[in-house]
């Protein structure tokens, strides 16, 4: 285990993590009134909701598809849930602040059962949730044909977790846009998810100081175009352990996996790549993974690359991997 981590602080992190995730999980406290939205109930839509709400409330929205509505969420403690299914929040043409379908300013939000599409703003860049507040925890949630899935600003007092989550054909015409896009957080935990089918840009990118990307799908299958599969531009420390990782044929890069591609601008710059599976579909070749500059550590190791191209660009060390022809083993 020392010779794969390299310390004990970096063990922390990893086996930290779990408790991260449930701090960020705001707790419903006796003070908390529930407030449900429906059709049949006063409140009709998820935005008449926001502009009543009190910190700490729980907003259920009943099933059902709610089109042409957005909100701003400026409460601190909310959890928001669909209830009885998935609650879909349609934008068929609705903005919060021309940013996103919802707009979450308050601290310390949770998010469930909630299905986002359609958002379109002016700027290109509509996500279905643009994160201003710190501490957000996102379970059961799908986002698709969006210009971004999850947009988030800068904040270092800010930890993400995304999980069973998937994000699917978040794109804008002129492509740039990404399935996930993580600013300069504190943290960054995406877990059990599937990501798939970006567009010219990348289905996960994350500028977060610490990453932990646990067991998801992350894929272009046979038609997806991203570029990136998985980019830490600026570096930071970053965990990547037991997913699938695909590029398809029609990849805007041949690229799975980059680190530091914009400087490695981060206090720590550390990447550990444990127990993947990446497939490389595309005949041409390509690149699993590139590191950029001069990290202090990074660790591939007991990974299975399936495809043609080079394992590891840059300086790292390969530990007991496996490299198989396309199509052999699977």
């Amino acid at each position: 285990m020392n010779a794969l981590y390299g310390n004990a602080s970096v063990l922390w992190l990893v086996f930290g993590i779990a408790g991260l995730a449930l701090a960020v999980a705001p707790d419903v406290s006796e003070a908390s009134s529930i407030l449900r939205v429906g059709p049949k109930e006063t409140l009709k839509t998820p935005s008449a909701a926001a502009a009543v709400a009190r910190d700490g409330d729980v907003i259920e929205i009943e099933a059902g598809v709610y089109p042409g509505d957005a909100a701003v969420w400026r409460q601190n403690g909310l959890t928001i849930r669909g209830v009885g299914g998935v609650a879909h929040l349609r934008a068929d043409g609705a903005h919060a602040e021309e940013k996103a379908i919802w707009v979450i300013k308050g601290a310390n939000t949770r998010i469930e059962n909630i299905e986002f599409s359609g958002a379109r703003v002016p700027h290109r860049n509509g996500a279905g949730i643009r994160l201003e507040g710190a501490n957000l925890t996102v379970r059961h949630c799908r986002f698709h044909h969006n210009e971004m899935g999850i947009l988030t600003g800068a904040n270092l007092a800010s930890d993400i977790v995304i999980e069973h989550s998937e994000f699917a054909y978040n794109m804008r015409p002129d492509g740039h846009n990404h399935n996930i896009y993580i600013g300069t957080v504190r943290s960054f935990t995406l877990r059990e998810s599937h990501v798939h089918h970006a567009t010219v840009g990348h289905n996960v990118k994350s500028r977060a100081h610490r990453n932990f990307i646990f067991h998801n799908r992350i894929m272009d299958e046979h038609d997806g175009r991203a570029s990136y599969a998985l980019e830490f531009p600026n570096g930071g420390i970053a965990f990547v352990l037991g997913n699938v990782i695909q590029q398809g044929p029609l990849n805007e890069n041949p690229t799975l996996l980059s680190f530091g591609a914009e400087g490695l601008k981060n206090p720590f710059n550390e990447l550990y790549v444990v127990n993947n599976t990446f497939l490389n579909d595309d005949p041409r070749g390509g690149r699993f993974i590139v590191v950029w500059g001069s990290a202090s550590s990074v660790r591939i190791a007991k990974n299975v690359f399936s495809g043609s191209g080079e394992l590891l660009i840059g300086t790292g060390e390969l530990i007991d991997n496996q490299h198989i022809a396309s199509g052999k083993g699977f």
